[in-house]
């Protein structure tokens, strides 16, 4: 054979592997005819019967007499989540922001990791709920949970739903092993490599990362202090045809902004015209001094589906999280949830969080929570002031600043450096679809609490400046 037909075999062929390299062909999946990817890549019928014949031959494809050509599963790569979209600096991976933050020494200083400092947690209710755990029949220590979880933590749930104005019957709900996961079974039931999913740009970091696990083409729309920029959202869904909208609504994560009104109708006018799905993540909803407005309220949770988790105000060691949605939808979930799972999240968990939460301490704890967020973001603030750093807008609650760095700084450089002193910081590009936020930085005021925080974060914002 001429070298120049073997160099279009060779095309050919490699052509047929990045796709199967980048999933998008799978095991199983039938190859294009033969004349049409001559047809395509602008070659002979005969170059394409010599590319099959040869990935046949390495067991990457396999003949069907009369059927075609089919993949094999052979050629397909394990799944490299970091390497799943063009390689980013690794500074701004989600992953790596993750790693340092739950793989940090003690000593380790964290004003970019996402939960309170341990000694911010009910302890002595946590305590109790263990020793009564103690106590209890046997089969909760040591049987599979339900599949829909504990009925006594629904039946709360059901409860403060009730009180912010959100009629949800038992069968409309569902426990999870955690938010994240509760996301995931979402993503599996809904979502099918390929499809496009919304996301608010800055959003939360592992929003991002989950979705790469499903093979989803990710959108970004910017955020302003009352949500998403609505032009550019209502833009976004007549262009791309987004399946999902993925949110925080309270206490946006990690802007602090928070939903207006006059967003939230348009947002869900949009989405009922698009046939858009939207996950409303209420994670921080409890640290709001009074409610906003809710997506999954105006909603009914007919095109809206709830979650959320307690890891940000109980324990992040005693995972529990929820799903609201559609009666018809939940059926479908739990089944996704007993094949991953076998069964719904752990009985141990469910029935901790339970007792902390009727036992009549928990409002007093977020009573107390605000009150001492409240004075470290006005602190934060004003230690950051000085060096240059300041909050884009002052959040209503929670812990989160998302801040602007002095002009010349970038954020993955900074966290870098930090790093070299045992500070972890979350670079705003970790948060960014568009890469459009190097910027910016997330501080969380509660784990900012220590002066050396500040301290080593002036000393690398002057080398960064030059010495300025």
């Amino acid at each position: 054979m001429a070298e120049r037909d073997v160099s279009r075999t060779g095309a050919v062929m490699a052509a047929i592997r990045s796709k199967i390299a980048g999933r998008a062909l799978g095991a199983g999946d039938r190859l294009p005819s033969i004349r049409r990817l001559a047809a395509t890549m602008g070659v002979s019928p005969s170059t394409v019967v010599e590319a099959y014949d040869r990935l046949a031959a390495e067991g990457i494809i396999r003949s069907r007499r009369g059927s075609g050509f089919y993949v094999t599963g052979a050629g397909t790569p394990p799944m490299a989540l970091a390497h799943s979209e063009p390689r980013r600096e690794r500074a701004v991976d989600p992953f790596w922001v993750s790693r340092q933050s739950l793989d940090a020494d003690p000593g380790t200083l964290k004003p970019g990791c996402g939960w309170l400092p341990a000694d911010w947690m009910p302890h002595a209710p946590l305590r109790r709920a263990l020793r009564n755990l103690a106590r209890a029949d046997e089969a909760l220590l040591v049987e599979y949970g339900s599949t829909r979880g504990a009925a006594s933590l629904r039946r709360w749930l059901l409860g403060r739903f009730a009180e912010e104005g959100l009629d949800v019957a038992p069968a409309q709900l569902m426990l999870t092993a955690s938010g994240t996961q509760a996301i995931d079974l979402i993503g599996r039931f809904l979502l099918r490599p390929g499809d496009t999913v919304l996301v608010d740009d800055p959003c939360y970091f592992n929003f991002q990362a989950l979705l790469r696990a499903h093979q989803v083409r990710i959108v970004g729309v910017p955020y302003t202090p009352a949500g998403p920029e609505v032009g550019a959202f209502e833009t976004a869904l007549a262009e791309e045809r987004p399946r999902l909208y993925i949110t925080n609504s309270a206490l946006h994560n990690p802007t602090g902004g928070t939903l207006s009104p006059q967003t939230a109708h348009r947002i869900l006018r949009a989405a009922a015209l698009h046939g858009l799905t939207v996950v409303e993540d209420d994670i921080f909803a409890d640290f709001e001094p009074d409610p906003s407005p809710r997506l999954a309220v105006l909603d009914g949770l007919e095109r809206v589906i709830r979650i959320g988790s307690f890891s940000k105000t109980l324990s992040a060691s005693v995972r529990c999280g929820y799903i609201a949605a559609r009666a018809d939808w939940i059926e479908g979930l739990v089944d996704l949830q007993v094949a991953t799972c076998f069964g719904g999240p752990s009985p141990v968990a469910t029935e901790i969080v339970a007792a902390i939460l009727a036992g009549g301490g928990y409002r007093k704890h977020m009573d107390d929570l605000r009150r001492r967020l409240e004075r470290a973001r006005r602190d934060v603030a004003a230690r950051l002031e000085p060096l240059g750093i300041r909050p884009w807008l002052m959040p209503r609650g929670g812990f989160y600043l998302w801040c602007r760095l002095p002009d010349g700084v970038d954020s993955a450089a900074l966290a870098r450096r930090c790093l070299d002193e045992n500070v972890v910081l979350a670079p705003g590009n970790v948060f960014s679809a568009s890469q459009r936020s190097g910027g910016f930085m997330r501080v969380n005021v509660a784990q900012s609490q220590d002066p050396l925080v500040f301290d080593v974060l002036g000393r690398a914002v002057r080398e960064l400046r030059g010495g300025a």
